[in-house]
């Protein structure tokens, strides 16, 4: 019986192994770049190519391993590779998904699944409130690029990627477009910050570790990840520094940098890590089938609108008054190429990113809406927290309007809305599991400007809230 049981979990653990690619313990690369392993024993894989190579050193003069070992404790600084350190289990986000052989490319999305521009909206204006032109653009830029995907060629013409550039001020909902997005598509999505990305040398992430977060989505299945979504956040903070005198490696050599990336290439991606220094495999993923968004606030890009336009109706004798702009809302949403390019982007980056789109600052009603409206609205998370605890939760329009006009002053968008909520839901959040007798919560707007308290009803013995 324990035999058998011994048999069955080898088999299991042969299983688990066939699904990775083995590596080689010196050069790191997978079967599939460097041919047919040689196995040493303690997980240990060598390929030929470094087999041959130690063995062309060992041969050259007279190798003594035990002596080095001495020599090496003896003069600091020293140290040489002891074999038993390349053993030991990779774990698996270290391992490269094995390619079964014959097996076909097959599209993620099916050219007859991809939905229409216009369900890829109604499933969007479920969760997003608002911003119907962002919704619109994107709609249509993912249908495009998955057909393009889905087809790989139409006619042997071959049609360009759809990258986008999205423009919005803070907290009016770039980033929860595109997880939604992925969600409902059910593609493989990477969330990378520009702002941690340096030219290759410097400390920070490589440019190539935004692919390298997306094999890492896509489970290192590499076809999969080749056409996946990758959302480059805070991409204004790669703009160019202005009137520096120190190497911008933070700046215009990351756009620079980008360029291959965006386009289409095969870049070289270390698997499960940031840094191609690590000891980690190496793979090719090609990013021609990849979309990337690139999303970010641009702060003072509305200063460069306004010169613009004042430039423009400043002259002659029916000239406007400079600050006619000033009080002009979603001014962001007249931004031109000319605007990004004085904002510090250069013209190669923004060429590649040919659907630019911004969304609107978030207003009061759209506050309102984005708190009731959406399938997980805020409202709704707390009103099941405490259904949970047997207590109806309820909000009074007025109590509503006062939370959409405290994130309004506070001008960080949406994100307002949470901490203004968790911060006047803790003392009842804190009292209620006290009394088992309390039914039903009111919150009044009293209460948000803390005027007052919550208006508390008691349960009927015997009967729960309805």
């Amino acid at each position: 019986m324990a035999e058998d049981n011994n048999k069955n979990n080898n088999n299991n653990t042969d299983n688990h192994d066939d699904e990775y690619e083995k590596v080689c313990s010196i050069c790191r690369r997978p079967e599939s770049k460097a041919g047919k392993m040689i196995q040493m024993g303690m997980g240990i894989y060598v390929c030929a190519d470094c087999m041959q190579r130690s063995m062309d050193t060992i041969m050259k003069g007279d190798f003594n391993y035990d002596d080095m070992m001495k020599l090496s404790k003896d003069i600091p600084g020293i140290h040489f590779m002891n074999m038993a350190d390349l053993g030991g289990e990779i774990p698996n986000k270290q391992k490269i998904k094995k390619k079964k052989e014959g097996e076909k490319r097959v599209p993620l999305i099916d050219l007859k699944d991809i939905p229409a521009p216009h369900k890829i909206k109604e499933k969007l204006d479920e969760y997003v409130i608002g911003q119907e032109y962002a919704k619109k653009v994107i709609s249509v830029a993912v249908y495009n690029h998955y057909k393009r995907v889905a087809t790989d060629t139409m006619d042997s013409i071959e049609i360009e990627k759809s990258n986008m550039l999205m423009i919005g001020p803070t907290g009016s909902g770039k980033t929860y477009l595109v997880k939604t997005l992925a969600r409902l598509l059910n593609v493989p999505l990477a969330i990378a910050d520009a702002t941690s990305l340096t030219e290759a040398g410097y400390i920070g992430d490589d440019i190539e570790s935004v692919v390298s977060k997306l094999l890492a989505a896509a489970d290192n299945d590499v076809e999969k990840a080749e056409q996946g979504i990758i959302f480059i956040d805070e991409i204004d903070k790669i703009a160019k520094k202005k009137e520096t005198h120190s190497r911008d490696v933070s700046g215009e050599s990351v756009q620079q940098g980008m360029l291959k990336l965006l386009e289409g290439a095969d870049i070289e991606v270390p698997v499960g890590s940031n840094s191609k220094n690590a000891m980690v495999p190496l793979v090719t993923v090609n990013t021609r089938n990849i979309l990337f968004i690139c999303g970010g606030a641009f702060p003072d890009l509305e200063d460069i609108i306004k010169e613009r336009l004042n430039k423009q109706a400043s002259i002659g004798f029916m000239a406007d008054l400079k600050d006619k702009y000033d009080n002009v809302d979603n001014l962001i949403s007249q931004v031109t190429i000319e605007d990004l390019k004085k904002f510090g982007m250069i013209p190669e980056f923004l060429g590649r990113l040919p659907v630019v789109f911004t969304l609107d600052a978030l207003t009061k009603d759209m506050l309102v809406k984005i708190l009731k409206e959406p399938k997980n609205a805020i409202l709704k998370q707390y009103e099941k927290l405490l259904e949970l605890d047997e207590v109806k939760l309820e909000f009074d329009d007025d109590a509503i309007e006062a939370i959409a006009e405290k994130a309004l002053e506070r001008k960080t968008g949406a994100r307002a809305l949470r901490s203004i909520i968790e911060e006047f839901m803790l003392d009842i959040m804190y009292e209620i599991p006290k009394d088992d007798n309390i039914g039903k919560v009111t919150i009044t707007r009293a209460y948000i400007e803390k005027k007052g308290g919550p208006l508390i009803e008691m349960r009927t013995a015997g009967l729960l809230p309805g």
